[in-house]
C-alpha cells in the first residue's frame, strides 16, 4: 500500500480523510513531527477551521519552513480546503497572520450577496492543461477562498459570488478547495489519481446547474438514532425501529444522497453523550458529509464526534440553555462545522408572571431574552422557562422547543436563528415540531421567515412525503432538503427523488 503522511494541523477532523485514503488503497498515519514531513513520500495538509490557528500550530510544531520546502521543490503534497488556503501570503479570515507564503496572494471572504459558508456541491470546471484534476461536481465548505490562480499553476475554477479558484496543481502537488474525501466516486478517483494508483476519467461531467445556483441544492436523508438503531416516531414520539444506520447510510449514499445527518435523538433527554462507535461505523462506509448531533454540551464533545468521523456538528437543547456554547465551537472547529439545529413549534401565548408592561413587542420581549442569560447546561428545573420574562408578551409565531419536544421554551424561533448565526452558526437545520413525521409537507411559512433573517444555509426538515413537498421547500429558500419516513419505509428512493427534482427544473446532483 501506498505510504502517506497526514499533518496534524490542531484543527482539522481527520478522520474522513483517513478512511478515504485508506479506500483509496493507502496507509496513512498522522504526525505533527517536521522530521516525517520532510522524508515523507507523499504528504496531506488537511484543513478545518480558522487560518490563524492553524497557522499557529504548524508554527508551534516547527513546520511551517518544511511544509514550504516541501511544495516548492513539487513533492507529492495534497493540501485540502484551508490547506490550500494555507498556501497563500495572508487571509481576510486572521489579519496579520502570515501563510506559508508559497502563493503570492491573499484570501478573501465571499460577498455578502452569497450564503457564507458555501456548504454542499458545487462545479469544479477543470482546462485540459490539468493532469490530474478533471471538471466533475464536489463538495465545499469554505467562507473564503482564493479569487485568481497564480502564475505557475494549472488551476481549475468555480463560482458562488463570482468565480474563484477550485483546485491548483503544479507537478505532483494538488491544492482543493473542495473536500475530495468528502466527494463521493468522483474525489475518490481524484485521491487515487494523486496516489498514481488510477488513471484516466472518472466519467461523463456534470451538466451546468440551469439555474445558475450555487451550490447545488442538497438531498439529505436523515437516521434519528438511539442506542445505535435508526427510529422513527411522528413528533419526536411513538418511535419504531428503522435499521442499522451503517447499512442504511451506505445504501443512501449510492442511491445518490448528498449528505447524511445522524441526530442521536435520546442523547439529550438520557443525558447521554452520542456513541461515537456509531459514528466510527458509519464513516468507515462513508464517503460524503456526515453532520451528527445529540448530547453536544463542550466543544470536547464535539472534539469526540469529529474524531470518530463527523465532518460538521449540530447542537439544539445546550445551545439554547447556553448560547455562548456555539462561539466556542465556531472558534475551534470553524463556522462551516457548527450547526445550530431549531426544533420549532406553533407559539403558545405566553403569560408569565404578572400584568406589568403586558403591552411590550415580541422584539422587546427578545432583547429582554438575550440580554443577561446565564443558563448553563445543567439546570435542575429543565421545565422552567430558559428565557424568563416578567410580564406578559405577544407570542412569536414559531416557538423553540427542546429537549425532543418536551421543553416549550418561549424563544422566537427566528430571532433566536438571527442571534446564532452573529455568535457563529454555519448553517440552520430547522425542524417543524407540528410537521415532523406527519408527512404534510414542510412549514413553508416558517422556512421562509427564517431563511430570510439567517444569512447562513438553512436546512428543512420536517414533514416531507413527495419530490414535490421537496421542491416547495427550495422554492421557499431552503439550501438543502433533510427526510426520514419517506426513505426509511421505502416509499421513496433518494435516486428517484433527485429525478424527480430534476424533472421539476432543480439543478441537483445526479452523477452518484
Amino acid at each position: 500500500m501506498t505510504a502517506v503522511v497526514v499533518i496534524r494541523t490542531g484543527t482539522a477532523n481527520l478522520a474522513s480523510v483517513l478512511a478515504a485514503l485508506g479506500r483509496a488503497g493507502a496507509k496513512a498515519r498522522v504526525t505533527d513531527d517536521p522530521r516525517d514531513a520532510e522524508h515523507a513520500d507523499r504528504l496531506v495538509l488537511p484543513g478545518v477551521g480558522s487560518f490563524g490557528a492553524a497557522m499557529r500550530t504548524l508554527r508551534e510544531r516547527s513546520l511551517v519552513e518544511t511544509l514550504r520546502r516541501r511544495i516548492l521543490e513539487g513533492r507529492p503534497t495534497l493540501a485540502v480546503c484551508l490547506g490550500l488556503q494555507l498556501l497563500a501570503e495572508s487571509s481576510d479570515e486572521s489579519p496579520g497572520v502570515p501563510g506559508l507564503g508559497v502563493i503570492p496572494a491573499r484570501i478573501t471572504r465571499f460577498p455578502d450577496a452569497v450564503r457564507v459558508p458555501q456548504l454542499g456541491w458545487n462545479r469544479v470546471v477543470a482546462p485540459p492543461t490539468c493532469s490530474l484534476l478533471e471538471s466533475g461536481c464536489a463538495y465545499y465548505a469554505n467562507s473564503y477562498r482564493l479569487e485568481a490562480p497564480p502564475s505557475g499553476w494549472a488551476c481549475a475554477i468555480t463560482d458562488h459570488g463570482g468565480r474563484f479558484v477550485a483546485a491548483l496543481e503544479r507537478g505532483r502537488v494538488l491544492a482543493c478547495q473542495f473536500h475530495p474525501e468528502l466527494s463521493g466516486p468522483w474525489g475518490r478517483a481524484l485521491i487515487e489519481r494523486w496516489l498514481g494508483n488510477r488513471r484516466g476519467s472518472h466519467g461523463p461531467e456534470q451538466p451546468r446547474a440551469a439555474s445558475g445556483r450555487t451550490p447545488m441544492p442538497r438531498v439529505i436523508p436523515c437516521l434519528d438514532v438511539r442506542d445505535g438503531r435508526i427510529v422513527k416516531g411522528v413528533r419526536f414520539a411513538d418511535l419504531r425501529d428503522a435499521g442499522d444506520p451503517a447499512e442504511r447510510a451506505a445504501l443512501y449514499e449510492q442511491q445518490g444522497a448528498d449528505e447524511i445527518v445522524i441526530l442521536d435523538v435520546s442523547a439529550t433527554p438520557d443525558g447521554r453523550r452520542t456513541a461515537a462507535e456509531t459514528v466510527r461505523r458509519v464513516r468507515a462506509v462513508l464517503s460524503i458529509p456526515l453532520t451528527v448531533g445529540g448530547g453536544i454540551r463542550a466543544p470536547d464533545d464535539a472534539a469526540r464526534l469529529l474524531d470518530a468521523g463527523a465532518d460538521k456538528v449540530s447542537v439544539n437543547t445546550a445551545a439554547v440553555e447556553n448560547p455562548p456554547l456555539i462561539a466556542s465551537l465556531a472558534e475551534r472547529f470553524g463556522t462551516q462545522c457548527t450547526v445550530l439545529a431549531i426544533d420549532a413549534a406553533r407559539a403558545e401565548p405566553i403569560h408569565r408572571g404578572g400584568t406589568e408592561g403586558a403591552e411590550r413587542t415580541t422584539a422587546g420581549a427578545e432583547q429582554e431574552m438575550f440580554a443577561g442569560h446565564g443558563a448553563g447546561p445543567d439546570r435542575s428545573d429543565h421545565n422552567a422557562p430558559l428565557f424568563p420574562l416578567c410580564a406578559s408578551v405577544v407570542s412569536p409565531s414559531w416557538e423553540v422547543v427542546t429537549r425532543s419536544g418536551t421543553c416549550r421554551t418561549g424563544l422566537d424561533a427566528v430571532a433566536w436563528a438571527k442571534r446564532a448565526c452573529e455568535l457563529g452558526a454555519g448553517e440552520i437545520l430547522l425542524t417543524s415540531f407540528d410537521r415532523d413525521g406527519t408527512r404534510s409537507g414542510y412549514d413553508l411559512d416558517l422556512l421562509r421567515a427564517v431563511a430570510t433573517a439567517a444569512p447562513v444555509p438553512v436546512i428543512a426538515s420536517g414533514g416531507a412525503d413527495t419530490p414535490e413537498h421537496l421542491k416547495h421547500a427550495l422554492d421557499a429558500g431552503a439550501d438543502a432538503v433533510l427526510a426520514a419516513s419517506i426513505f426509511h419505509d421505502g416509499n421513496h428512493t433518494v435516486a428517484g427523488v433527485k429525478h424527480a427534482l430534476a424533472a421539476l427544473g432543480v439543478a441537483v446532483r445526479t452523477d452518484a
